[in-house]
């Protein structure tokens, strides 16, 4: 089986993307996905699309979550797709 590919869209000093992180560590599956976070304040189109919406979590190139992630919410998304 192959992991899940998470993209977490934040910026530097993003207290709700702090929390995010924490949230799908807690969920306890880090070894069902790859975290990738990109910083929206390096890419003009993405500050545009996420300025007021971060944190977004995307898992294989779906959003599932934006400004909180529940654990079990995340844990059941990573092993369903």
């Amino acid at each position: 089986m192959s992991k899940a590919n998470v993209i977490l869209y934040s910026r530097p000093g993003c207290h709700l993307c702090e929390e995010a992180k924490e949230a799908m560590r807690s969920a306890g599956c880090d070894e069902l996905f790859t975290l990738e976070e990109i910083n929206i304040e390096t890419d003009r189109d993405k500050l545009k699309k996420y300025q007021y919406e971060i944190p977004v979590i995307e898992i294989n190139g779906v959003e599932v979550f934006r400004y909180r992630v529940d654990p079990a919410e995340f844990r059941k998304r990573i092993a369903t797709d």
